[in-house]
């Protein structure tokens, strides 16, 4: 096996990186500020830029290993276990909360094509102009997180969290694009089933809806999404939900009742129940603390 790659490029100990108060969006250096991706595995999606040394961890029963010159991705659902570092350890790492990355992921195919991508593929081997790509947007965060003050810091840090993905999913596209699972009959329908929800996840968020548009049974459809993704497929349904909400409830010219309404909820409270069940809060709250931040 070649020896990895030097990268020749400087850390993120050497830049000023308060917290981001919210919690939205980190970023650290594990030697640096002393701590480890595994720190906040479920409570964050981690991103892992590995300099130096390696990690071991399992994954779905499987066993992967991060070295130098690695990307990995953990997802904040990943049932991630048995991590070991070694002592010579060295990565950045950028911590994305649940509900910042759904504010601002970009609807796209891509979205879930890079999600199918990471779940089978969890560690990335980068080139030195993609490990740079990725690296600049690190620094990019932090720099933004540094500013405080400014008033549209969140927003502008949403914006970092878009290009930061698109850069992610143009590293991945040639490998996405072979990926099997996308290729054959089921995904296929899986596809066709992602493309009507986007379409459609204001008329209707119940399975059989869109089992009756792609002419198969209510069971045959949960057992192909399933099958080509590993979530059942209202994971799916209320996702798409969640992002439309959430897009909604930041306008402040349309009120929850509205929302609730434009969704086709059962009521008021039916949609309550759901934003606090997939947000953690109500739509009130959620709203609130936006304008908070």
């Amino acid at each position: 096996m070649d020896k990895p790659q030097k990268y020749d490029i400087p850390t993120l100990a050497n830049i000023e990186a308060p917290s981001f108060h919210e919690g939205d969006v980190l970023v650290y250096n594990t030697v640096a500020d002393k701590c480890t991706p595994s720190d906040y595995v479920g409570r964050y999606h981690i991103h892992i830029l590995c300099r130096t040394g390696k990690v071991q961890f399992s994954l779905s029963s499987r066993t992967f290993t991060i070295t130098e010159g690695d990307f990995s991705a953990w997802t904040i659902d990943s049932e991630v276990t048995d991590v070991l570092y070694s002592p010579d350890f060295d990565a950045d790492i950028l911590l994305v909360s649940r509900n910042f990355l759904l504010e601002n992921n970009p609807q796209s195919t891509w979205a879930t094509k890079g999600y199918l991508y990471i779940k089978e593929n969890p560690v990335f081997h980068l080139s030195n102009d993609e490990w740079n790509l990725l690296y600049d947007d690190f620094i990019h965060f932090n720099e933004r997180l540094r500013r405080t003050g400014h008033v549209f810091r969140r927003e502008i840090l949403g914006r970092h969290m878009q290009i930061f993905l698109y850069d992610l999913w143009g590293i991945y596209a040639a490998e996405i694009n072979r990926n099997k699972i996308l290729n054959d009959n089921t995904a296929n329908i899986f596809t066709r089933f992602l493309d009507l929800v986007r379409q459609k996840n204001t008329e209707s968020r119940e399975v059989a809806f869109y089992a009756d548009l792609l002419c198969v049974t209510p069971k045959y459809l949960s057992e192909v999404v399933r099958r080509a993704s590993g979530k059942p497929a209202s994971y799916w349904i209320n996702g798409y939900a969640v992002q439309e909400i959430v897009a909604l409830l930041k306008r402040q010219d349309i009120t929850i009742s509205e929302i609730s309404s434009r969704l086709n909820f059962y009521s008021q409270s039916h949609f309550s129940r759901f934003v606090k069940n997939m947000l953690g809060v109500s739509p009130t709250e959620y709203r609130n603390n936006l304008e908070c931040k």
